[in-house]
């Protein structure tokens, strides 16, 4: 499932807890489908962050990708 349906379900789920309630079975997608978006957010901006270099006032240039990275 990719993230524009993952965040269309969830919104789907949202709305009709929001007019009738969830079953138990639909409370359960809800929290793994939130669970999976928010690890997908986590994993891009780990991606992102990775990718930053930093130019010192030395004119050094830290890659923060390789500095942090790995932890």
């Amino acid at each position: 499932m990719n993230v524009e349906e993952m965040t269309a379900r969830i919104n789907e789920l949202y709305h009709k807890s929001q007019k009738e309630g969830l079953s138990p079975e639909e409370k359960e997608e809800q929290a793994a489908l939130r669970q999976a978006y928010v690890a997908n957010v986590r994993a891009n901006l780990k991606g992102q962050l990775d990718n930053i270099s930093i130019v010192e006032k030395d004119g050094s240039i830290t890659d923060l990708g390789k500095k942090h990275g790995n932890k």
